[in-house]
């Protein structure tokens, strides 16, 4: 089975994390198959981003996400839905 999950990454007591496409069965800084985005929890509003167009292939390809990816996923979509409402009337 496919997974969408984090990767740790950085140095003791500061981590980062990317957001990768990987099979279940590997381990979880081991082997992945597509890196689609980062995220940084120690920035002052947790910085994250995620390329949501390849994030929505593989779910709609049968990949789970884990419950922080799913969690940061609908975040990120919905700050870039928020972005586009805002630039919509701006251009009317």
């Amino acid at each position: 089975m496919v997974r969408i999950r984090l990767k740790r990454g950085g140095a003791s007591n500061n981590p980062c994390y990317r957001v990768v496409v990987t099979d279940s069965r590997s381990r979880r800084d081991g082997r992945f198959i597509e890196e689609i985005g980062y995220y940084n929890p120690l920035q002052k509003h947790d910085e994250v981003s995620i390329n949501l167009e390849r994030a929505r292939y593989w779910l709609s390809v049968g990949a789970q996400p884990s419950e922080t990816v799913a969690s940061l996923i609908k975040r990120v979509s919905r700050e870039e839905k928020k972005k586009q409402q805002q630039q919509a009337p701006a251009a009317a």
